[in-house]
């Protein structure tokens, strides 16, 4: 076979989703990857795979690299400050001042430069990003993850009630900035960040203005990424806000923010009920599960599981600062742990999740947003991580690939990646 840029064999232990249930592993493997795409998993290197550059990891583990469906950026300065409230009064007493802040464009390029590194240095290959509503700082984030080699959608947010005064945009303001704001994005040329529509949530978004997006969205041709059922206080002031709609998904339904051709993700729904649900379902949207974040602002624990059983699109996510950390690792824990806690304390009849299905989540679940994303079959987009599990002391021996990848998630660290591929792009 000809060489070609992003073509090459990765060989080691290699693991990942064949199904939501079932680990794929391999003790010792070939990964091809041509022009950025995999090509499969071989335990004995085809012929025509055998003038590509081959990297021996010695038996480290290969693991298709992570996505993560919802983190906002500006809040990573806040990581473990600030878990003393519930969801609507930590926005305005913490989050929104620290968002506002980003106004500050030095204030800004620190931050945001902190941010891109550590995403470039854990284990997301992509990711859904928040940003703030200031165009410029927005543009300032697309350009560091652009450098970043993730792959990622970034939004700046629009808000226009509901919102203390420092922070707010009036609806023409938002609509407007937003318009100035995707022609930017055309202008710079972007190959791996790319927009996304960004409503914060309705209590802090008009029918107007929701309705304004979704012209938008259908004008621009654009994703759409927001919050919903997060938190049952934030529920009930949806009903008091917009009393007319079916359910809290409604309102970004009638909007034109969510349907078969607009695909959305919608963070949390921890509190989706049959209708809501049902919605999403028909309408395709992703649900990106955010496990620690619900626990630390009380919120509780997302029926994942049933989700899964149900066909319904769901990922992984940290989201970050309500989650304290942007590991994925740290996230496909904190997944299991809390559906541990869901099926003792809400519903015995319905299993915790697994650790296949966990993985399956942060890789192939989430990936699949962003296309044929997260897994090792032939056609998927080639994100990898080799993860150097032999660093972790045990004296027991003849550990199975599957264990050895258990092992790492909730032992490991990202201090252990020696190397990632996205796209077949070696980003370290």
């Amino acid at each position: 076979m000809k060489k070609e840029d992003n073509s090459f064999v990765l060989r080691g232990a290699v693991v990942y989703s064949g199904s939501e249930t079932e680990l794929m592993a391999y003790e010792d493997a070939f990964v091809v990857c041509v022009n950025g795409v995999s090509e499969g998993v071989f335990t004995e290197l085809p012929e025509v795979y055998k003038a590509l550059p081959l990297t021996d990891a010695g038996g480290m583990l290969i693991m298709p690299g992570m996505t993560d469906l919802h983190i906002h950026a500006p809040q990573y300065a806040l990581r473990g400050s600030y878990m003393d409230l519930e969801l609507l009064p930590w926005l305005n007493s913490y989050v929104f001042p620290e968002e506002a802040s980003y106004a500050d464009l030095g204030y800004a390029k620190k931050a945001y430069e902190i941010f891109a590194t550590e995403m470039r240095s854990g284990a997301t290959a992509r990711a859904c990003v928040f940003a703030t509503a200031h165009q410029e700082a927005t543009l300032l984030l697309m350009e560091m993850l652009e450098e970043s080699g993730l792959m990622t959608f970034v939004g700046k947010v629009n808000m226009d009630r509901n919102v203390p005064d420092y922070y707010a945009e009036s609806t023409e303001q938002s609509l407007l900035a937003t318009r100035e704001w995707l022609e930017a994005v055309q202008n710079k040329g972007f190959k791996k960040t790319r927009p996304i529509l960004t409503p914060r949530f309705t209590p802090s978004c008009s029918r107007e203005l929701m309705q304004g997006l979704g012209k938008l969205a259908a004008e621009y041709d654009l994703p759409v990424q927001s919050h919903l059922s997060e938190n049952l206080s934030e529920i009930d002031f949806v009903k008091e806000l917009e009393p007319d709609v079916s359910c809290y998904a409604d309102s970004y339904l009638r909007a034109g923010l969510m349907g078969k051709d607009r695909p959305c993700v919608m963070a949390h729904c921890v509190w989706s009920d049959e209708t809501e649900a049902e919605m999403l379902k028909d309408n395709g949207a992703f649900i990106a599960h955010s496990p620690e974040s619900n626990i630390n602002l009380c919120s509780g624990v997302a029926p994942v599981k049933r989700y899964l059983a149900e066909g319904m699109h769901v990922g992984l996510a940290t989201d970050v600062s309500a989650g304290t950390s942007a590991s994925m690792f740290a996230a496909i824990r904190n997944a299991i742990y809390a559906s541990k806690l869901r099926f003792r304390l809400y519903d015995e009849n319905t299993a915790p999740l697994s650790f296949p299905e966990a993985f399956y989540i942060a890789t192939k679940g989430g990936g699949a947003f962003f296309g044929k994303a997260g897994s090792f079959e032939k056609g998927y987009l080639f994100d990898a991580l080799i993860l150097d599990d032999a660093s972790i002391p045990t004296a027991r021996t003849g550990l199975s690939v599957s264990e050895r990848a258990e092992r790492f998630i909730y032992l490991g660290s990202e201090q252990l990646i020696r190397a990632k591929y996205v796209s077949g792009e070696r980003v370290f």
